[in-house]
């Protein structure tokens, strides 16, 4: 058995070596197949006397440049619209960094935490789940910043489509509208505590458009992100004050009765969802969230 073995391995070896060398045979420029120039060259033969080809200037690179293949960029200098190319690179950039910006740089933050928070509070866990979660904090997020988007989408997205300015200038000017959005919505004292982390100094008593542009987006994304949580998790904390009480009212129940072996949570999580439904809770929740962002 063993002897089969190592003939068959040999056989494979040696089947593996025979197919990398007529790979690598027939991937040479220099071989020619001979039948495809035999059929056609006794008709080229007779007819390239007769024939009389002129050629324009340039026809053979333009050719050349059709046979290429590849990925071809070109992009005028700063100065035309943005080729096809570049525009599909430029998707799948955005495609990619989609996640961080939605979170980071919008209300979602401050939006799923909340929602998160309510959810614990009530005591259902998987309900809503957490793709109602998400999905709702999503469209929240688009109704919020949509005003945002619009200046982003005038200032910067079409103009650069019609080539009218630079990628530099898009960049600023597509910042300026989530610069502004996240300016009203960070506390001073972050943006106080990561300035004094990156050693940066700017005048506290000069005038807020020269506080803005002394503040780079370094120091300003994270002390947002900052404020976003410290802001969700007070309003986390209010929503929790009604259904803790109900709690304690539950479970002094429940002890007064002498039931100390049954949880409290099961008797409280029909009344927490009672409250909560007879007080349009969802409305509360998110009218008063979206509220905290204007």
């Amino acid at each position: 058995m063993s002897k089969l073995k190592k003939i068959y391995c040999a056989v494979s070896f040696a089947f593996a070596a025979l197919m990398i060398c007529a790979a690598l045979l027939l991937s040479h420029p220099g071989i020619v197949r001979a039948a495809s120039t035999e059929t056609a060259s006794g008709r080229d033969a007779e007819d390239i006397g007769s024939l009389n080809v002129t050629s324009t200037p340039g026809e053979g690179e333009k050719s050349t440049s059709d046979n290429n293949n590849g990925l071809h960029i070109i992009y005028n200098n700063d100065e035309g619209s943005v080729s096809a190319d570049i525009k599909i690179f430029l998707v799948i950039t955005i495609i990619a960094l989609a996640p961080s910006i939605l979170i980071m740089l919008t209300s979602y933050t401050r939006i799923i935490i909340v929602l998160h928070f309510l959810r614990s509070a009530i005591g259902t866990q998987t309900s809503p789940p957490n793709q109602v979660l998400i999905g709702l904090a999503l469209f929240l997020t688009i109704f919020i910043m949509q005003p945002v988007f619009t200046q982003v989408n005038e200032n910067a997205i079409k103009p650069l489509d019609a080539g009218e300015i630079t990628q530099e200038e898009a960049f600023e000017a597509g910042m300026e509208p989530i610069r502004e959005f996240m300016f009203g919505q960070t506390q001073r004292k972050d943006i106080n505590m990561f300035c004094e982390i990156a050693q940066i100094s700017y005048d506290p008593g000069a005038d807020l458009d020269q506080i803005k542009a002394d503040i780079p987006n370094s120091v300003l994304i994270p002390s947002f992100i900052i404020s976003e949580l410290r802001t969700a998790f007070i309003i986390g904390f209010l929503i929790y004050i009604p259904f803790i009480v109900i709690d304690m009212v539950v479970a002094s129940v429940l002890m007064s009765m002498g039931m100390m072996m049954l949880p409290p949570t099961t008797i409280s999580l029909p009344f927490k969802i009672l409250l909560f439904i007879l007080a349009d809770g969802w409305d509360l929740v998110i009218k008063n969230l979206v509220q905290t962002f204007y």
